[in-house]
């Protein structure tokens, strides 16, 4: 019989969208323009408001920079990246996985 052993269970709602927290929490708490936040990380405003408007992916560039600028590193940004985009993926592809046989090592 095979089986399966999930590491853990997916989330049922979306993991928060790193955008979503740098414009509902980080910026109010900081007391920063969006244009100044963007001209302080050094990226272009309109990319900046697509990563608030959730249509843009945090990079690795833009971690290391978010990291610098918020204090606490890129590993946070990018792992806040990482769940969303699993999150999205393991829904889009939950038919298609379905199908998909689970193999036992020999």
């Amino acid at each position: 019989m095979k089986r399966e052993y999930p590491a853990r269970h997916p989330p049922k709602m979306a993991p928060a969208h790193p955008g979503a927290v740098l414009r509902d929490d980080v910026l109010p708490a900081l007391g920063v323009s969006v244009t100044a936040a963007a001209r302080e990380l050094g990226i272009s405003r309109q990319t900046f408001h697509a990563i608030l408007a959730e249509r843009a992916a945090i990079t690795p560039d833009t971690a290391v920079r978010l990291g610098k600028w918020c204090g606490n590193g890129p590993h946070l940004w990018l792992a806040m990246q990482r769940e969303r985009d699993l999150w999205e993926a393991t829904e889009r592809l939950a038919d298609v996985v379905a199908n998909i046989p689970t193999r036992d090592a020999a």
